[in-house]
Formats: structure tokens, C-alpha cells, sequence
């Protein structure tokens, strides 16, 4: 295992997620590919897109790349292998699957979720990332 993509998405079950993907990166010598996608909703005003100080989406950007930057701290720089922290705008399942064969990944690490009754048992972006990668899938359950 040479490479390992770290799906987060800035919620408090994140932490676990990079926590269980550094050990992991430790103990095969692997390097670390912080990950976020940014979905942004179908429905979105055309203004929204139109502002002055830059549009949405390089915001939605920014922030996320700030997000991975600060997280990134918390990484030892070896498992690092340099600066890598990946942004896709998408579908969340698609872009991390997307983002794992570009990057070339052998392992996805993803956290779980439960919203509904099917999605208890595995999140859905979960469920989607299972099914359609490329690689093997790591899905971190949050503790009861």
C-alpha cells in the first residue's frame, strides 16, 4: 500500500477518519492524500455565481482548501509526501471515487453516517463509494 486518500468533510467525525488514516500511514508506509469535495445544489440562483468578490465556487474552494491546510497540521509531514490536499467540486461518492483513481490511490479512508434506516447500516456516499471505487474502502464508524 503506497497511497491512501483521506475523504473529510469538516464534521466532528472527521477527526476519528484522520486519526485511523495516519495510523494506518504509519504502519505501511504510506502516503496521505487529504481529501474534500464540495457539492454545491442544482438549485443554486444564477446571482449566486455573479458576485464581485469572486465567485462561489472559488470560495467554496478556498474554504476547503483552508480546511484541509489546518488538518493538515495534525498529519506528520513524512505521510505527507510533500503538499497533497485535493479539492473536487461534485457529487461527493463521484468525486472521491474520481479523486482516488486520479491520485492512483490503494485505499480509500471515508467515515460513515446515519440518516435514514438503509443509510444507518453505511451512509450513502459511503454505500456509493464502496460500490463504484476502484480500490478498497476503509469506512470509519463513529463511536456509540
Amino acid at each position: 500500500m503506497k497511497r491512501i486518500l483521506v475523504g473529510l468533510d469538516g464534521s466532528p467525525r472527521s477527526d476519528g477518519v484522520l486519526t485511523l488514516a495516519i495510523g494506518l500511514a504509519e504502519r505501511y508506509a504510506a502516503q496521505l492524500v487529504l481529501f474534500r469535495a464540495i457539492g454545491v445544489p442544482s438549485e443554486m440562483p444564477p446571482k449566486v455565481w455573479q458576485d464581485d468578490s469572486g465567485s462561489l465556487e472559488d470560495r467554496l474552494q478556498q474554504s476547503a482548501h483552508d480546511y484541509l491546510e489546518a488538518i493538515s497540521a495534525r498529519v506528520p509531514e513524512r505521510l505527507l509526501g510533500g503538499h497533497r490536499t485535493v479539492v473536487e467540486i461534485g457529487s461527493p461518492w463521484q468525486a472521491i471515487c474520481s479523486a482516488a483513481t486520479h491520485e492512483e490511490a490503494d485505499l480509500i479512508v471515508i467515515g460513515s453516517h446515519g440518516y435514514g434506516a438503509v443509510d444507518r447500516v453505511l451512509g450513502s456516499t459511503a454505500a456509493k463509494v464502496v460500490n463504484h471505487a476502484h480500490c478498497s474502502v476503509y469506512v470509519v464508524r463513529e463511536k456509540a
